[in-house]
């Protein structure tokens, strides 16, 4: 049997492709039980995201074709569309796949903690669907628990590379306690969106949505628990604020240094932190000249992300090495389990053979035969038993595989090497 990855990815696969091939979560159960039941496949697992679409298997090691072939029934693709995009791991190769993708180092964005948690839902799946196995199972937990040594010993997954997330950072290394701080969130696009979710996440003390649309503000602001308000009350509101970032479509500063300058005086010199990701900016320049206001940009936060992406690149390095490491300790259990079991049939087969020369030793004896034949017939026959497989093999090989037979056997037998 062998450890097969079949996928295509975005380093491999336009996103038309990727979606084309792609398993929804209501399809991969039934998907699933189809897999498992191909003649050959002995365990099965089916990783499906925006990014990538993989099938894991540990099957009979031909099987590639006819994996690909029940990918397109499957999805009822067109022939050659898959061919056209796909990757193929096998063993070793599959292995430290899995570790990488796992570890986010085989991401998008390197160092992104969101795959993790979407193979566990593939585990979970597969789980509940009895697709997996010994192998599949071990590889699986192994792939997440080198996940949790790479994020421990490295900073792969430290520096922030979304605008998002950066700015949220950002915040959270203004303020010693975001529980105690508001938040007030000028737009609910895209941007903003993922900023309340984030916030949200950091316990956040309280989120309020401004938005010209109360409506899509009051749907954002129920998902993170916060409060909506109109764009035209935003000023009465400013005073309130700790945090303020917008990210608007206006062509005019949403916010202006006047109504900026009012806010301060209601809050007493308590500082501000604000981040304008606009393009025109929200947040009238003029507010970076007030006492207690900080003030970040886009630009500002595209410096952030670019030093920081090349500080996970640096750390990546580190990590590649880790998850080499791991891999291979992983091979090392799959080959020792693929010896165990040619030894639990080597064992099961020499049994076999000596209870039946000796029972015909016993008939022999009971027909009056005297020990000593009956000795030497035992110890010939079972002798002639035991060595005719491998000896005829080895007689029968072409030369370059008896070359390797030869030393095969010098090694498991112990043979000493010839004058």
């Amino acid at each position: 049997m062998a450890f097969i990855t079949l996928g295509l990815s975005h380093h491999s696969a336009p996103v038309e492709a990727r979606e084309r091939l792609a398993f929804t979560d209501s399809e991969l159960p039934a998907a699933l039980a189809r897999l498992r039941a191909l003649a050959g496949v002995e365990e099965a697992a089916i990783l499906s995201t925006c990014n990538r679409t993989e099938i894991l298997v540990v099957a009979e090691p031909d099987l590639s074709a006819m994996l690909i072939e029940w990918w397109r029934r499957e999805l009822a693709a067109p022939a050659g569309l898959i061919e056209q995009f796909v990757y193929t791991h096998r063993d070793q190769a599959a292995v430290l796949h899995s570790l990488r993708v796992a570890s986010g180092l085989d991401s998008m964005v390197v160092g992104e903690p969101q795959i993790l948690g979407q193979m566990k839902d593939s585990f979970a799946v597969a789980t509940q669907s009895r697709a997996l196995g010994p192998v599949l199972s071990r590889l699986f937990q192994h792939a997440f628990a080198v996940a949790k040594v790479v994020r421990s010993r490295t900073q792969v997954g430290a520096h922030p590379v979304s605008v998002a997330y950066a700015a949220v950072q950002m915040a959270r290394q203004i303020f010693a306690d975001l529980g105690q701080q508001t938040a007030l969130l000028i737009g609910a696009g895209e941007t903003v969106q993922l900023i309340a979710r984030h916030l949200r996440g950091q316990g956040i003390g309280r989120i309020v949505v401004a938005n010209r649309s109360l409506e899509r503000a009051e749907k954002l602001a129920r998902e993170v628990h916060g409060y909506a308000i109109a764009l035209s009350d935003l000023n009465a509101y400013l005073g309130d604020a700790d945090l303020v970032i917008s990210s608007t479509a206006a062509r005019e500063h949403v916010v202006e240094a006047a109504a900026m300058k009012l806010a301060l005086k209601k809050r007493r010199r308590k500082p501000v932190f604000m981040i304008d990701l606009a393009v025109p900016r929200d947040l009238d320049p003029a507010i970076a000249e007030l006492e207690d206001i900080y003030l970040y940009t886009l630009d500002d936060l595209r410096n952030v992300i670019a030093s920081n992406l090349q500080a996970r690149v640096e750390a990546a390095k580190q990590a590649e090495v880790l998850v080499e490491t791991y891999s291979r300790d992983f091979t090392r259990w799959l080959e020792s389990r693929d010896a165990g079991l040619v030894i639990r049939r080597l064992r099961e087969q020499a049994r076999a053979h000596r209870d039946e020369v000796l029972a015909k030793a016993r008939r022999k004896l009971a027909a009056g035969a005297s020990p000593d034949e009956v000795l030497g017939f035992l110890a010939d026959t079972l002798s002639n038993k035991l060595l005719h497989a491998p000896s005829h093999r080895l007689r029968s090989a072409d030369s370059v595989e008896q070359s390797l037979l030869i030393n095969a056997a010098r090694k498991l037998f112990e043979l000493p090497d010839d004058e």
